[in-house]
């Protein structure tokens, strides 16, 4: 294994950033492999690695609200690039996947072999490097998303990969910048993203449910009354880290009538 030198390089920084969306808070130890492979890439201990997620997470207010920062060793470079994906999240995603990219190919590897597999289908009409762009991207905001979650469904706590979808809250073509932010996401079981997506439910700024009226008249059907209507005024399960905007959650609300 080649040495590397002590100080971090904004490359290396940010190719463990992009993996670092992938994996959930428990999988950020030494003997994760995304983390041992990424060791070996850049010429570092898997420990060394993982104490590069932690000093991120350490960053993220939520899990610092909950007690889980761990050591808090972030160096100015891990703080401004945090910073700097605040303000600017797509853009600096892109690059971090870039760097995680070039990383892998020099090293003979398929780079998001297992995003690469599970890649979602995507509009017509456009080229097919396009396409396959816009396929792996949402492919890796469907990772983020559900990593961050657990694969649950926040609102009706089911647990399963092939029945879960990551939801954006504002839609994809109508936030470009905001499109790989797993804060404008949402862990919803099929039925409830399906809801979601025609107005049907939302979620408040206060990360409650609120039900449309147009469901709520159909009271007496047993079947909507479990797997929806129950829900109203019920808090969602928050995502252990990168929980949902408020103001993205405001602009679906505003946008169906929930909310003036």
């Amino acid at each position: 294994m080649p040495t590397a030198s002590t100080n971090w390089t904004r490359p290396e920084t940010l190719a463990a950033l992009h993996i670092y969306f992938q994996l959930s808070f428990g999988q950020l130890h030494r003997n994760q492999p995304k983390i041992k492979e990424l060791a070996s890439w850049i010429g570092r201990t898997p420990s060394s690695v993982a104490l590069k997620l932690v000093n991120f997470a350490s960053q993220d207010p939520q899990i610092i609200a909950r007690g889980l920062s761990g050591m808090a060793n972030a160096s100015k470079l891990d703080k401004a690039i945090w910073h700097e994906l605040q303000a600017h999240w797509d853009p600096v995603a892109l690059e971090a996947a870039a760097d995680y990219e070039k990383l892998a190919k020099n090293h003979g590897v398929v780079p998001d072999e297992d995003i690469v597999q599970e890649l979602p289908n995507f509009a017509e009409g456009k080229t097919r490097t396009a396409s396959v762009q816009v396929r792996v991207n949402q492919a890796r905001f469907r990772k983020s998303v559900l990593a961050s979650y657990g694969g649950t469904c926040c609102i009706s706590g089911l647990q399963h990969e092939k029945l879960v979808i990551a939801s954006h809250i504002v839609p994809w073509r109508m936030d470009t910048k905001n499109r790989l932010n797993p804060q404008n996401g949402l862990c919803l079981s099929a039925l409830h993203d399906k809801a979601y997506d025609q107005g049907l439910i939302t979620v408040m700024p206060d990360f409650t449910v609120r039900i449309s009226g147009r469901l709520k008249a159909l009271k007496e059907d047993s079947f909507m009354a479990d797997a929806l209507l129950r829900f109203e005024g019920k808090s969602i399960t928050l995502p252990e880290r990168f929980r949902p905007a408020p103001e993205f959650l405001a602009f679906h609300a505003r946008a169906f009538g929930f909310m003036d």
